[in-house]
């Protein structure tokens, strides 16, 4: 097989998690005394990290103060807000039991905070993915090729071999960063005309694409 590594990102990808996302961020601005953003506002905000998210959520003239504190409030209400109505899209359980039980090695690498990434992961995941990384101080996030390269440490696999699944600029980005092929998905935050864009190597409008291209 050409590939014997998958890496995934998660929002917007694997699983949409928009709505939750929405609700945690409006909940943090208005406790802040901020206005609060629509669905497509934060749909244009994510897929940075939470730091820029919420700076883009806030007014632009909000002190660093207040931007840590709303920050701080948003995390701590994703915690236990991060599972109302998030879901997998459609056809993806199906398409990763596949690749897991045609020997594949599989790893998520997302700009979401760490340890809501590991959370979902194994509620939704678990019997499939070895790794799991998520935004953390202690490594630079996406499009930074870091933590690709280390799901790849992980998974002990070398870049040869390794191919990117995400649904965004950012993605692009990153696996090219790294020196991989990226897969963009049209079915995430982003859409096919971003990913032609930014150059992405496939664009694939359903899961069970990814086999075209793996095969």
């Amino acid at each position: 097989m050409k590939y014997n590594t998958i890496i995934f990102d998660l929002d917007g990808t694997l699983l949409n998690t928009l709505e939750d996302i929405k609700d945690s961020v409006n909940y943090a601005l208005d406790k802040c005394g901020f206005p609060k953003r629509s669905l497509e506002e934060i749909n244009s905000f994510v897929g940075n990290g939470t730091d820029y998210l919420i700076e883009k959520a806030v007014p632009s003239n909000t002190t660093k103060d207040k931007l840590s504190n709303c920050t701080q409030i948003y995390r701590k209400h994703y915690k236990t807000n991060m599972d109302n109505k998030t879901a997998p899209y459609e056809g993806i359980l199906e398409m990763i039991k596949k690749l897991k039980g045609d020997g594949y090695k599989l790893a998520v690498v997302s700009n979401k905070f760490d340890s809501a990434v590991k959370t979902l992961c194994k509620k939704y995941f678990s019997e499939f993915l070895e790794v799991a990384i998520g935004e953390s101080s202690s490594i630079k996030r996406k499009p930074a090729p870091d933590t690709v390269f280390k799901a790849m440490k992980e998974l002990d696999s070398k870049k040869e071999v390794c191919i990117y699944v995400g649904d965004s600029d950012v993605d692009v980005k990153t696996a090219h960063n790294v020196g991989i092929e990226c897969i963009g998905v049209s079915w995430g935050f982003r859409g096919r005309q971003v990913l032609e864009k930014e150059g992405a190597d496939y664009i694939i409008d359903r899961p069970e694409e990814i086999y075209n291209i793996i095969a």
